[in-house]
């Protein structure tokens, strides 16, 4: 970072000094939930060599600021049997009380099972789906509950891929399962609904490159078909904000508010490797279209149970 960008940060305060407090300084790829009266985030864990985390932990917070580190709830090579390295990605959904957590490992989507949110969840015992089975690689998984209770597993690089779950929701029908290549695809596809509208986001370009950003597409169903409407979120040189990006999509329960949690690079200095887990808020314009995110100067505050 040039020493002028640094001067712009310190004059309209810098953002590496606006984190949400007890957060890892590294960390990426966020996935939420809200659990127990409070926002459950499971995060990569960053700054390792190659992404060469081996396991996954959990923190949660009253209202997205002020945050708990509620430690390991995964490993690699000890829970799960079939992969020891590359934990990646994570998506967390919670249902009738129990937890299913899905995750990259070593190119394969995993998913493990637990009856709280720190655990100790269970594993499948194998691949959900498995380095191979269909094109593109297979990471960066994200789930969705639709209105009629159906959830659906997306995942992919260089390919989008979503099916229905089974009741179990540790199985599906590979018969039922759409792939696709949205605009500038690189990976990370998630999908949320509001109203009658549905709306498929990714990342687009390369997450060690500044320009890693967040493109959306509109459609009618959880599987689309999708049309591209622009770039949602994405990096903002002046104030030293860079490749925005892997981002998830939580609906505050019992309110119209919504949160966009996604990394950056870590500020200052950060990297491919050194990035940190920001939130802002999503809104939906009355068009249906979503307004551009721009993030926020200090941290958002959303206090849970909404007051």
């Amino acid at each position: 970072m040039s020493d002028d960008a640094r001067a712009r940060l310190a004059a309209d305060g810098a953002p590496s000094a606006e984190r949400p407090s007890g957060l890892g300084r590294w960390l990426a790829d966020p996935s939420l939930v809200v659990a127990d009266g409070r926002y459950w985030l499971y995060p990569t864990s960053d700054g390792h060599p190659g992404w060469g985390s081996a396991s996954f932990s959990a923190y949660s917070s009253p209202d997205l600021v002020e945050w708990r580190d509620e430690g390991e709830v995964l490993r690699l090579g000890t829970d799960v049997s079939w992969a020891a390295r590359h934990a990646w990605a994570p998506a967390i959904l919670e249902r009738d009380g129990a937890f299913y957590l899905y995750y990259t490992a070593e190119q394969n989507i995993g998913v493990a099972r637990a009856s709280a949110p720190t655990g100790p969840f269970e594993d499948l015992g194998r691949p959900l789906v498995a380095a191979g089975d269909y094109p593109g690689v297979a990471i960066d998984p994200s789930v969705f509950t639709d209105d009629d209770g159906v959830t659906y597993l997306y995942w992919g690089n260089s390919v989008a891929h979503g099916v229905p779950l089974n009741d179990d929701l540790m199985s599906f029908d590979p018969e039922r399962v759409v792939s696709w290549v949205p605009t500038g695809f690189r990976e990370a596809a998630t999908v949320h609904r509001h109203h009658d509208r549905y709306y498929l986001s990714w990342s687009e370009n390369d997450t060690r490159e500044p320009d890693y950003r967040v493109r959306y597409a509109v459609g009618t169903g959880p599987l689309g078909p999708w049309e591209d409407r622009g770039v949602l979120l994405e990096k903002d040189t002046e104030r030293g904000i860079l490749a925005t990006g892997h981002h998830t999509v939580l609906r505050v329960p019992g309110t119209d508010a919504w949160i966009v949690a996604y990394h950056r690079f870590a500020i200052p200095d950060g990297d491919g490797i050194h990035r940190e887990i920001m939130f802002d808020w999503l809104v939906h314009r009355p068009d249906g279209d979503l307004e551009p995110v721009t993030p926020a100067r200090t941290p958002i505050r959303a206090p849970f149970p909404p007051r």
